[in-house]
């Protein structure tokens, strides 16, 4: 197989002298249109001088899929930095996730510590090990797949989902891997959100005083109360950057 590489679905300038790069990582079943809405309202916002680059995932919108990949952490982060490399994005730059592109983030935030200077979570779901063990907690992955499957009756069945679903969200080190990094981290929450573990925030905040926790009356996806506050962490990068 050839070297990995993800599709480079937007990108956008403020300015030619942009005073930091900010790259988007989505979730699962999803592809970088997660943040369409979220990144037409930041080109809006003359707070902001960034460059902003959304890539989608292995598996997803027109970056590679192949029965060749497993979908490991170890294949998303290789793609990741080998096109955080072709898109000549100097370091370090703000990473922000959302719902499984927090764990894809934060584990490339915690494999190179050189390249990312903040971390912006959006509904982050904070699943610890004993939560991963809970046979009650399988009865809630269904849930989640249920409402995928509203959507794409057929993309649950997909290798991509299956695999990314058993090597990423699963993985009984996210928890850990969050709990130890030292960088800032926002954390975007939806108090109305099903899937992110909520009785864990408080815990993780605990476990790492670098996480901050932003709560707005949202569900899972990128809402517009989600965004506004990501523009307010933005300009806030923006001013410290000047």
């Amino acid at each position: 197989m050839n070297k990995l590489e993800l599709h480079k679905a937007y990108d956008f300038s403020s300015s030619d002298h942009p005073a930091f790069t900010a790259v988007f990582i989505h979730g699962i079943a999803a592809n970088w249109q997660s943040y369409e809405h979220a990144l037409a309202f930041f080109e809006k916002d003359e707070k902001i001088n960034a460059r902003l680059v959304a890539f989608d995932l292995l598996g997803a919108g027109d970056s590679l899929k192949s029965d060749e990949l497993e979908y490991t952490y170890d294949e998303q982060l290789e793609a990741i930095k080998n096109s955080i490399k072709a898109a000549k994005i100097k370091t370090p730059f703000v990473l922000v996730g959302h719902s499984m592109g927090t764990f894809i983030s934060a584990r490339f935030a915690s494999k190179n510590p050189d390249m990312v200077k903040r971390l912006i979570l959006v509904s982050p779901p904070v699943y610890t090990k004993e939560d991963l063990a809970n046979p009650a907690f399988a009865a809630a992955i269904k849930v989640f797949e249920d409402a995928v499957s509203v959507k794409d009756k057929t993309i649950v069945n997909e290798k991509s989902f299956q695999n990314s679903m058993k090597n990423i969200v699963m993985d009984p080190k996210n928890y850990d891997v969050l709990a130890g990094l030292d960088l800032p981290i926002d954390m975007v929450v939806g108090d109305l959100d099903k899937f992110i573990a909520s009785y864990n925030l408080p815990r993780i905040k605990h476990a790492n005083h670098n996480i901050k926790i932003h709560h707005t009356p949202s569900h899972h996806g990128v809402s517009h109360e989600k965004y506004y506050i990501m523009a307010e962490l933005l300009e806030e990068e923006t001013n410290e950057a000047l």
